[in-house]
């Protein structure tokens, strides 16, 4: 069963890459996630075995090690997640749920909470997302083409939630299988890129916000 997660990690891995490049919003190969990836320290698993050590001397590992490393150590729902704009990509294991709402932690208590795949807040990171309400995810589940208006949550300096709208087009990516959300509002613009599966969003490349800017996600363990 732990072999076959890590060759469904290892396949999700690719699909991430071909998620960014979908992306029009990209800086290229040096956004990419793999490649982050693979320029980030390993210190995530080993972090969460407590392992300091192995933290200054370990060379730096693929996704697929990363992967196949928390999916031994680690028997709780896993997530893969990158993030472009700090460039570093970590393995965050759920720690809590809520109804469809899971919030996944990393072991420096940085946290994403997903709704079956879709980002919906950020703790810890700063510039945090506080709610996400995506009116675009039915038609991103489904497949299915559309319009509808995202709003998202962040607090201010002041400690006030402050809202931001955007008005959004669901449709078909460049590639079979991936779904693209094209966004704009207040100057911004960013494109979100799923791989819908039965109504779940296992694989997704998806903006957080003006400051955290990409996040991509791969389910490890369900």
């Amino acid at each position: 069963m732990t072999t076959t997660r890590i060759h469904r990690a290892a396949l999700s891995t690719l699909l991430i890459a071909g998620l960014a490049a979908c992306g029009n919003q990209d800086g290229g190969q040096d956004a990419n996630p793999l490649l982050i990836a693979a320029r980030t320290a390993a210190g995530g698993v080993s972090a969460m075995r407590g392992d300091k050590a192995a933290q200054a001397q370990a060379p730096a590992r693929t996704p697929e090690q990363m992967a196949a490393e928390a999916l031994r150590v680690n028997p709780a729902p896993l997530v893969m997640v990158g993030f472009e704009s700090l460039g570093r990509t970590q393995v965050m294991a759920m720690t809590g749920q809520n109804g469809a709402m899971r919030t996944y932690m990393a072991p420096s208590k940085e946290a994403l909470i997903l709704r079956d795949g879709m980002v919906v807040g950020t703790r810890g990171l700063g510039h945090d997302l506080s709610v996400a309400e995506p009116g675009t995810e039915a038609l991103i589940r489904a497949g299915r083409s559309g319009t509808a208006r995202r709003v998202m949550r962040y607090y201010s300096g002041d400690g006030l939630e402050r809202p931001l709208s955007f008005d959004c087009t669901v449709g078909p990516g460049p590639k079979p299988g991936v779904v693209l959300e094209s966004c704009e509002g207040h100057g911004a613009r960013f494109q979100n890129s799923f791989m819908p599966q039965g109504g779940h969003l296992p694989v997704s490349r998806q903006w957080a916000g003006p400051k955290l800017g990409y996040v991509t996600i791969q389910v490890l363990r369900p």
